[in-house]
């Protein structure tokens, strides 16, 4: 284990994770103050859709950009919440071989349907907003807030997900209809078609082909930025924090996402256990019951027929 002070000086992204109710939301506002406070330019971002991070932090609110909030420490401290759509059209447009195809897939109604909404959108535009923020920025340090679930450590294997979707070979159908093994198997598949447009109609299924045909060229750099996000994750300049509380369930929940990290090859760097109230002599529990039983002992008196 490495000691917080030691993380918060020398790594550029820190990511607490556990399970909800934990402290997880206040450790990383702490860090990222912390951060701030030993001169580095800091921000704290929360996947987390709920306003715990901005509560913490004592603001209003926040938005899907980082916003600074004043103090009197030598560095600074910005703070900022995931906004999964707009990360999605910035990754489009980045992507995007000329502005006429991020304009049209911008436009196109199957990709507004699913930008915000597709399982694992979400944690890959975490993961997108997270590389963005320390290798387009000049934040010196990004803390992470991620949510107070099971699922909460998905965008490990988010960059993975994307590139095998890439690979798969209906996706490789779909954004090349025209060559002559696509034609055989569109052949093959227009029955399925057909029972899916009387289904959710003629008009969705028109929307995510011309989605699909519209994405065709802008693969390979999605999946580049895919495998730097991976490699981002495992280097030395990230560090994962687990917070907990001392309660069984949470206690167990920690052991999940430890053994999550360790299957990805990546090791928890500290441990933070909230709730915590030490016992300062030992035996601290007996003692305070012995000096209860004494001092009612001495306020009750001679026995009943006693002497006087």
């Amino acid at each position: 284990m490495t000691e917080l002070g030691d993380l918060v000086a020398e790594r550029n992204i820190v990511v607490c994770c556990g399970s909800g109710g934990g402290g997880k939301t206040t450790t990383a506002a702490v860090l990222a103050l912390e951060g701030a406070r030993r001169g580095r330019k800091t921000v704290v971002v929360t996947i987390d859709p709920a306003k715990r991070l901005a509560d913490a932090l004592g603001l209003a609110g926040l938005s899907g950009t980082p916003s600074r909030i004043e103090g009197d420490w030598p560095g600074e401290l910005w703070a900022m919440m995931l906004d999964t759509k707009s990360t999605f059209d910035a990754l489009v447009l980045k992507h995007a071989t000329t502005p006429e195809q991020g304009r049209r897939i911008l436009a196109n109604r199957f990709y507004r349907n699913i930008s915000g909404a597709l399982s694992g959108t979400q944690e890959y535009m975490a993961m997108e907003k997270l590389y963005e923020l320390h290798d387009e920025t000049d934040f010196e340090l990004v803390v992470v807030d991620t949510p107070p679930t099971r699922h909460a450590l998905d965008f490990l294997d988010a960059p993975r997900r994307l590139s095998r979707f890439l690979d798969h070979r209906l996706f490789r159908m779909l954004i090349a209809p025209s060559r002559g093994l696509v034609r055989a198997v569109n052949m093959a598949a227009q029955t399925f078609l057909r029972t899916v447009s009387k289904v959710v109609g003629g008009d969705v299924v028109d929307d995510a082909i011309a989605f699909f045909q519209a994405f065709e060229g802008m693969e390979e750099g999605f999946r580049q930025r895919a495998g730097r996000v991976n490699q981002l994750l495992a280097a030395p300049e990230t560090a994962f924090v687990l917070v907990a509380s001392a309660r069984r369930d949470t206690v167990e929940e920690a052991h999940f996402f430890a053994d999550r990290l360790a299957e990805a090859g990546i090791a928890v760097q500290a441990l933070v256990v909230n709730r915590v109230h030490p016992a300062f002599v030992p035996d601290l529990t007996e003692a305070v019951a012995a000096a209860t039983a004494a001092r009612a002992s001495s306020l009750a008196g001679p026995p009943l027929g006693g002497p006087y």
